[in-house]
C-alpha cells in the first residue's frame, strides 16, 4: 500500500484505518481502550509506589507543561534517561464526531503524563531514569503547540540535569508522532542540544495528511498546513555523524494504515543515512506494544535496554 493510497479509500474505510481499537485483538472498541488505560494507569501506580519520583515538575509556564522523574535508588554521577511521550490521538476530551466510527480514545481519562510511569520499574532497576513528558492536548493544546512544547521539554532536560548521559526518546501512537518530531529539530534557536542517543517509535503516525479526513481532526481541527509541517515524514533530515539510531516499532495487529506508515517512515529515515530499525512484533496490538514496556522480559524492553548498553 503507498503513500497516497489512502486517498482512494472510501471515508469509512479511512475511518476505521485509524480507529486502533477496531483492530484489536483481545478486545474491541471501547472496551480495548479502556483495558489499556487502566493497565498503563495501575503499572504507573506501582511504579510511583515503588520508586523514587520527582513529580509534576514544571518544564515552563503552561499547565501541562510538567515532567514526572523516576529515579535509580542509588544512580551513578551520570545516567541515561529514558524519556517517554504518551499517545491518545493529541487530544484529551471526548469530541463530538461526524461518523458513528468508535474514536480510539473513548475513555474520559486518556493516557497522559500521569498513566506513563508503568516502564519504570524495569528500567529503573538497570540504573535508567525514567522521564514521563506532559503536554498540552487538544483541544487546550493545538499541534504546532503540542510539538514546540515536547521540544521544551528535551531542552529543559538538557539544562536542568547535567548528570543525563545520553536520552533516549521513546513515544507510542501520537507520542511516537511527537518523538519523530523532536528528531528533526533545530535546536539553535533552544540555546542547547540535548543528547538523544537513540529513539523508539513505536506504533506512530508519520503523515499527517489522512488524520484531516477522519474524527481525529474533529479535536485537533488542522489545516492542511499543519499537518503538512508536523508531518515527520516530510521533515526527514539528512542524518548527520552523531545523529541518533532510531528503532521503529510497529504491531502484528496495528491496521493496514499504521503500519504502512511505519514502514514508510523507516525506509525515509534509511534513505536520509539514518541507522534506523523497522521492529514488526507479533502477537501483539497497538495498546500491549507499548503495556508490556513494564516486562523486563518483554523484547521490546530488551532491546531497548541493549541500545543503551551500547551507547
Amino acid at each position: 500500500m503507498g503513500r497516497g493510497r489512502w486517498q482512494h479509500m472510501a471515508a469509512e474505510e479511512l475511518q476505521q484505518q485509524y480507529s486502533p481499537s477496531r483492530w484489536a485483538r483481545r478486545l474491541r472498541g471501547d472496551a480495548a481502550v479502556r483495558a489499556h488505560v487502566e493497565a498503563v494507569t495501575s503499572g504507573t501506580q506501582r511504579a510511583r509506589a515503588s520508586t523514587r519520583t520527582s513529580l509534576h515538575v514544571p518544564y515552563g509556564e503552561e499547565d501541562g507543561e510538567r515532567l514526572d522523574l523516576y529515579l535509580p535508588e542509588e544512580p551513578s554521577e551520570t545516567f541515561p534517561a529514558f524519556v517517554y511521550i504518551h499517545g491518545g490521538y493529541w487530544q484529551s476530551l471526548r469530541q463530538p464526531r461526524r461518523t458513528p466510527v468508535p474514536v480510539a480514545w473513548p475513555a474520559s481519562v486518556p493516557p497522559s503524563k500521569d498513566a506513563s510511569g508503568f516502564a519504570a520499574p524495569a528500567l529503573v532497576a538497570r540504573g535508567v531514569a525514567v522521564v514521563a513528558v506532559g503536554y498540552d492536548t487538544a483541544p487546550k493544546g493545538h499541534m504546532d503547540a503540542m510539538v514546540l512544547q515536547v521540544r521544551h521539554s528535551l531542552a529543559f532536560l538538557a539544562k536542568q540535569y547535567s548528570g543525563i548521559r545520553g536520552i533516549y526518546l521513546c513515544g507510542h501512537s501520537a507520542g511516537a508522532h511527537l518523538a519523530a518530531m523532536v528528531l528533526c529539530t533545530d535546536w539553535t534557536e533552544f540555546g542547547v542540544v540535548p543528547d538523544i542517543r537513540g529513539a523508539v517509535l513505536v506504533s506512530g503516525v508519520y503523515d499527517l495528511e489522512p488524520i484531516l479526513h477522519t474524527y481525529v481532526n474533529d479535536a485537533l481541527n488542522m489545516s492542511r498546513e499543519v499537518a503538512q509541517r508536523n508531518s515527520p515524514m516530510l521533515c526527514v533530515t539528512q542524518a548527520v555523524p552523531a545523529a541518533c539510531e532510531v528503532l521503529v516499532a510497529v504491531a502484528q495487529h496495528d491496521s493496514p494504515e499504521f503500519r504502512r506508515q511505519s514502514q514508510e517512515y523507516s525506509q525515509a529515515l534509511r534513505s536520509a543515512g539514518w541507522a534506523v530499525s523497522l521492529l514488526d512484533l507479533a502477537g501483539v496490538d497497538h495498546f500491549d506494544i507499548i503495556e508490556k514496556l513494564s516486562e523486563d522480559t518483554y523484547i521490546l524492553t530488551q532491546i531497548i535496554l541493549n541500545m543503551i548498553a551500547r551507547a
